[in-house]
């Protein structure tokens, strides 16, 4: 196991709860001399240690890991990157800030984004009304935004959701795979609920409730799973209706619109959970060797549900692979993001387009695998297949997206997926990035941005195969 130096967090946590070292090393049952040698990086940081931290002074001990670093370390060099000056500052020293001062990390993050918004804002007052060209218009974060930073902020894992869920599935003897009767009994008991067909076949809604009928419609295209996801949601916004009010009232979700979106997506967390309860996923996920398709048929449910569970498994006591889980369509778009680790997804810039999402669209249905190495050297595997949304009917539009997951080169063994890799050399794995503008690879053909920190060299004397070349 990696040697874990967490000497830092340890001081700032003892001096947060005013305890001197003798009164914590006291309490967690070690020696004075001991404590502080962890504090001053002399001694790694256990799990035995960790584990009396969470037991004593019931601390998450997720303040601790290292992907949690990871993502602050993420958030810094993409706003350190746009710092406007002509020295880039080097990875190394964005590392020790996020070690040894997460605090003002968190903060000059939060004022880079501040800092952008009131940017925002001035090029608004300074564009006369219904003038062409000129600055953008002032924008705030979407609501969307705003709730993906909010799943974000969790780690993707909903923890009092999760577990009401589970204990639902357990006390009402619903079964995996065939839950819609199960389900529809509930609405009916519990709520008065009737469940009918929509009226036609030719309709996009999927979901319609009559609060003053109680009668929950269904499209008919819908599979046994899908229709089992949606009687799960209504039942979450039932049954949970005040924890998730009580989950949506915080600073992260400033507006009404955002916080109905938030409403919607913990339903729908509730739903995944019902669906796929948490004990039972992770044992099957874990005897499976994470096999997807094999888990959707297990469970009864589609690819894009079960990647998505995947990358919630993160229960402190019985924790499965951290994922990290995107939906893009062929122009690039993220429609859907979340990550239960530390990799990072720009905000500015784009994906990168080596990444193995876009060449899922070139084998439609096949799962392809990649691993792939970030510029500050950690290693990934990822894998993705493409998957439909569409109506019956001729001539009827449908939607095609590629649907990724990934965790780190770590957990890879796990995964059924790194069979026939040669996991024991990353060096193998193909290059790829964030995003262009956040990217600090020197030479890539496939750049689409110049880097944000950096000055692009201009010599009409010389053709490079860069087309952004960096001095």
């Amino acid at each position: 196991m990696k040697k874990t130096f967490m000497g830092p967090r340890i001081q700032r946590l003892r001096e947060d709860l005013g305890l001197s070292q003798a009164e914590l090393a006291r309490r967690l049952g070690l020696s004075a001399s001991y404590l502080n040698q962890i504090e001053r990086n002399q001694r790694p940081l256990t799990v035995a240690v960790l584990v009396r931290i969470n037991a004593t002074l019931g601390i998450d001990v997720q303040m601790f890991s290292e992907e949690e670093e990871a993502r602050l370390v993420a958030d810094l060099r993409e706003a350190l990157g746009e710092n406007g000056g002509e020295e880039a500052i080097p990875l190394g020293d964005i590392k020790s800030l996020a070690t040894n001062m997460p605090r003002i990390g968190r903060a000059l993050v939060a004022l880079h984004r501040r800092s952008q918004a009131a940017e925002e804002r001035l090029a608004a007052m300074a564009t006369p009304p219904g003038a062409p060209g000129g600055f953008p218009p002032m924008r705030r974060p979407m609501p969307y935004e705003e709730v993906r930073d909010f799943f974000y902020h969790r780690h993707n894992y909903v923890a009092e959701l999760d577990e009401a869920a589970e204990q639902m599935v357990e006390q009402e003897g619903l079964k995996p795979g065939t839950m819609e009767i199960g389900l529809e009994r509930l609405l009916r008991d519990r709520h008065g609920v009737t469940v009918a067909w929509a009226e036609t076949e030719a309709t996009s809604v999927n979901r319609s409730y009559d609060s003053d009928r109680r009668v929950l419609s269904l499209s008919r295209v819908l599979s046994s799973g899908q229709r089992a996801f949606q009687l799960a949601t209504q039942l979450a916004f039932l049954d949970q209706a005040p924890l998730i009010d009580r989950l949506t009232e915080c600073p992260q979700l400033p507006g009404p619109d955002s916080r109905a979106l938030a409403r919607i997506g913990l339903a729908n967390y509730f739903a995944g959970a019902v669906l796929l309860p948490y004990t039972r996923f992770l044992a099957a996920a874990e005897g499976l060797a994470y096999d997807i398709d094999l888990l959707g048929l297990r469970f009864g449910v589609g690819f894009e549900t079960v990647c998505h569970r995947l990358s919630t498994l993160q229960r402190a006591e019985a924790r499965g692979v951290p994922f990290f889980f995107v939906r893009v369509d062929r122009a690039g778009n993220i429609s859907k993001r979340q990550s239960a680790t530390d990799f990072h997804f720009s905000r500015v810039g784009g994906t990168c387009p080596l990444w193995n999402v876009y060449e899922a669209f070139t084998h439609p249905g096949r799962i392809v695998t990649q691993m792939a190495a970030m510029p500050d050297g950690r290693t990934y595997l990822w894998i993705a297949r493409t998957v439909d949304h569409s109506r019956t009917g001729f001539g009827t539009p449908g939607k095609t997206f590629a649907i990724g997951l990934g965790c780190d080169l770590r957990h890879a063994g796990k995964l059924i997926y790194a069979r026939g890799l040669d996991l024991a050399h990353p060096e193998a794995a193909i290059p790829i990035g964030a995003g262009c503008k956040v990217c600090e690879r020197p030479s890539c053909p496939q750049r689409a941005f110049p880097p944000l920190g950096r000055t692009v060299r201009i010599d009409e004397h010389h053709s490079a195969f860069d087309p952004y070349p960096a001095r």
